[in-house]
């Protein structure tokens, strides 16, 4: 009986000390937003929360989980088949940190129009703000609306990022691009 209190015992220590990790991997340590933190401050900066805004929010969790940070910013581009987008904004990581950035980024394929927009980006798997700064291809035809919020998808390794934008303009097509984000505003986007 002794044998089987002890290994009780021991069973019970390491579900304790594994809770942590696994809290931490499934999103669950605090360090995450939750999706009705990210509808406020979407709402807060978009203007309102509208039933698009919490429906788009609700999709990018449904498909990414809890993101562990965002930016939220304005930018402008144009097309006639290459692209041009320029924006800055604020990076708030979830556990504190908060960094300026800027991104540019280049684009070809059948693209038209210009627009100028805010953006509100859910960031995952962010280490350190300083790992946001580099490029992140994205492919601009995996844009949709979700009432009337235009989100797309951009991936380098393990960071993923989901811009949301809503303004003024038209821009239509399908191309294939990278944003870059930096520290300082770039004016060559390559």
């Amino acid at each position: 009986m002794r044998g089987a209190a002890w290994a009780f015992a021991a069973l019970a220590m390491l579900t304790f000390a594994a809770a942590p990790a696994m809290a931490q991997s499934n999103g669950q340590s605090g360090d995450t937003y939750k999706e009705d933190e990210i509808v406020k401050e979407a709402g807060d900066f978009f203007g309102a929360v509208s039933e698009g805004l919490a429906d788009a929010v609700h999709s990018i969790f449904e498909e990414y989980g809890e993101p562990n940070a965002y930016i939220k910013g304005e930018e402008a581009s144009g097309a006639f088949v290459v692209g041009l987008r320029y924006g800055q904004g604020e990076l708030v990581m979830k556990e504190g940190t908060r960094k300026k950035v800027f991104w540019q980024g280049p684009s070809a394929g059948w693209d038209f129009g210009g627009n100028a927009v805010k953006v509100f980006t859910l960031v995952y798997n962010l280490p350190d703000g300083e790992t946001i700064y580099r490029r992140y291809p994205g492919v601009e035809g995996s844009a949709y609306l979700v009432g009337g919020i235009g989100i797309n998808y951009q991936q380098r390794d393990d960071v993923v990022l989901a811009p949301m934008r809503s303004g003024v303009g038209l821009r239509l097509g399908a191309s294939v691009g990278y944003l870059k984000y930096t520290k300082s505003r770039e004016w060559l986007p390559f």
